[in-house]
């Protein structure tokens, strides 16, 4: 399940999705630099191909081929579009989540969990040694403004080290809560082939590391696509090195050629052949694969027969929540996006830095870079415009993350209760945090955190890996250092 080898290899070639070095300029650039199969935008000008539009890369996910479906059935009886409409699975997940949840802090604005599903089921683990569950190959949320004039789309590094909480594992009984790369968590619930299970372990992962509460969710099956794209005869791509990726089971010769069956799926999920062998070029790959896949669907609307093969697979790939499950709630999301101006639709990835940086032995994970993610999970949950200006911000702060290794900490013991404070130091070193002393504070019933002035960053860091717990800066701080005195309530995000 854990695929470890594959994420080694992930580590040596820069990391995942915004993971390795000056992936902060990579993740800035992604709006404009979606070259992932090697074509540059002079040589797409040239062959006649556009770049997918802000919009484009949103609505490939969230409504472009469910837009298509929405056309493609108006001109077809109605037990046609009764048909197509019944292939949509909708899933319970409320009973799932349980009530510990987020509140939604601003009425009206909308996270929808957007998840590229490669279900290994019935492959025999054919694109991945010892996989047969499922995994989420894209993972992001889209946020729609309460005033649905602009919206936010954030992706989640696949390699993000992260708590994922109790789940139902599908399969029967509950996993324990550990840490793990972020998509574990769609098969942990989905052990049993449940979508509607998987979705809801990724919910709660989501729910819990960034505090949004998740609205709905879309989630469109790769193995499914392959008879969208079969039905429509194939699609063309234009790769401008050859591709070898035993993983993928792929062999591509360079230069423009049509790909359906297992070479189209192989194509849009290849990874370590193309580029630099991170997610963010494959996130790229798959926007662009997909809108090619509507575009073509759309040229065949004025023969619904033709267009049926399609239609039918298209609508069999998704699941979504009950409140989506159906080509009119999902034609009402579609149309709420593409109203909003291009110039106010956000595409960016949550900020991380190789884990590597705090634990030298993990080559293969990354960690959310504090306090800028905090600060746009803040942001979201507020209703409140990343927009431009935030992506820039949260694109320089990457160059020079603050890791938790380079937050000097002094833990003191306020609970009264002896060995405590080496206990906690332990905690907090196994998180990366260097601590250069202990010792015993007047006995307090929560635990705080207090920093010099210089130190705000730092004390910022620390705080958003102890959950609830505040930072404040203090003249009684100790110079260099971030004070932390632990009380009865202490517990790590490790924890």
């Amino acid at each position: 399940m854990h695929d470890r080898q594959t994420h080694r290899q992930t580590a040596r070639r820069g990391g995942g999705d915004g993971s390795g070095r000056g992936s902060g300029r990579r993740a800035a650039a992604d709006d404009d630099a979606f070259a992932a199969d090697g074509v540059t935008r002079a040589e797409r000008r040239k062959a006649g191909k556009t770049r997918m539009t802000r919009r484009g890369r949103i609505l490939a996910w969230t409504g472009g081929v469910v837009g298509v479906v929405l056309l493609g059935t108006a001109g077809v009886g109605a037990w046609v579009y009764q048909h197509l409409d019944g292939n949509i699975t909708g899933a319970d997940v409320g009973s799932t989540l349980g009530g510990d949840r987020p509140v939604n802090l601003s009425p009206g604005s909308k996270n929808i969990l957007v998840v590229g599903s490669d279900s290994r089921a019935g492959t025999g683990g054919k694109y991945g040694s010892g996989l047969t569950t499922m995994q989420s190959d894209t993972l992001m949320v889209l946020h729609i403004a309460a005033n649905h004039k602009w919206a936010t789309a954030v992706s989640f590094p696949r390699d993000s080290w992260v708590r994922i909480p109790e789940c139902d594992k599908g399969g029967g009984g509950q996993s324990s809560p550990h840490h793990f790369k972020i998509n574990e968590a769609f098969s942990i619930g989905g052990l049993s082939g449940d979508v509607g299970k998987a979705a809801a372990c990724s919910i709660k992962t989501i729910e819990k590391n960034t505090g949004l509460r998740i609205d709905h969710f879309v989630s469109v099956n790769f193995e499914g696509f392959k008879g969208m794209v079969n039905a429509l005869g194939g699609i063309e791509v234009c790769p401008k090195h050859a591709i070898h990726d035993k993983k993928a089971q792929l062999d591509m010769e360079a230069g423009c050629q049509t790909v359906k069956d297992e070479k189209a799926l192989g194509y849009v999920r290849t990874r370590y052949s193309v580029g630099d062998g991170s997610d963010l070029g494959r996130i790229g790959r798959q926007q662009e694969f997909m809108k090619a896949l509507a575009a073509k669907a759309q040229s065949k609307l004025t023969s619904p027969t033709d267009l049926y093969g399609f239609l039918d697979s298209a609508t069999k790939s998704l699941t979504t929540d009950k409140d989506l499950a159906g080509i009119p709630p999902l034609s009402d999301l579609a149309s709420t996006v593409k109203d909003i101006p291009s110039d106010r639709l956000t595409f960016l990835t949550v900020p991380t830095y190789p884990r590597e940086a705090d634990v030298p032995s993990d080559k293969a994970n990354v960690i959310w870079q504090y306090p800028e993610a905090g600060e746009l999970f803040s942001d979201l949950a507020h209703d409140h415009e990343v927009g431009a200006a935030g992506k820039a911000k949260f694109a320089e702060a990457a160059k020079n993350p603050v890791t938790a290794h380079s937050v000097r900490i002094r833990v003191l013991n306020g609970t009264g209760t002896p060995g405590r404070a080496a206990t906690a130091a332990e905690e907090l070193r196994k998180l990366g945090f260097t601590v250069v002393s202990t010792g015993n504070a007047p006995t307090t019933d929560k635990t705080s955190i207090s920093y010099p002035a210089s130190l705000k960053t730092q004390g910022e860091v620390l705080a958003a890996r102890l959950p609830g717990t505040k930072a404040a800066e203090s003249a009684q701080a100790s110079p260099g250092t971030v004070t932390l005195t632990i009380g009865p309530d202490f517990t790590t995000a490790n924890s």
